[in-house]
């Protein structure tokens, strides 16, 4: 494995619009916390009721849908991922999502809720990542999952 700088230690949304493609509605991370190289990283989503999906899921119980957790920790992945990249003077041209394994909901997620997504490294050859990621409410997880990113270089 090759050790990233750890000179970022936090990226602000604006920073996560640089580092991803992702836009609103499908933007699921709104700030990076302790960052450290591309080892690990905490990512934030505040979850809020005027999101669209809540429109259908479902209206008289809403709750915020699974796939949007996982897919929250693959964009907090990708983020450090890209981020070690340009620590090292490589900008790639995408992030890709490869793999989910070893999925688990615990409990569901609503509007007001506070979403950290705690992901830590596996494992980095070349230009793939592999991370275990945990989403946790309040301290409590609310879903598991490992997942893999590749980055495209030029």
């Amino acid at each position: 494995m090759s050790e990233a700088p750890t000179t970022l230690q936090t990226a602000d949304i604006m920073r996560i619009l640089d580092l991803l493609p992702h836009r609103y509605p499908f933007l699921l991370v709104d700030k990076i916390i302790e960052i450290d190289g591309d080892n690990s990283c905490i990512g934030i989503k505040n979850v809020t009721f005027n999101e669209p999906q809540f429109t259908g899921h479902f209206p008289t119980r809403p709750i915020f849908p699974g796939v949007y957790l996982i897919e929250g920790m693959a964009q907090t992945a990708g983020a450090i991922c890209v981020a070690s990249r340009i620590a090292q003077q490589e900008k790639p041209k995408q992030v890709f999502f490869m793999t989910i394994d070893k999925v688990k909901f615990r409990k569901p997620v609503e509007p007001g809720d506070r979403v950290e997504f705690h992901m830590k490294k596996l494992n980095n050859r070349r230009n793939m990542w592999w991370y275990r990621g945990e989403a946790k409410v309040d301290g409590a997880i609310v879903c598991e999952a490992e997942v893999s990113a590749m980055l495209v270089m030029d």
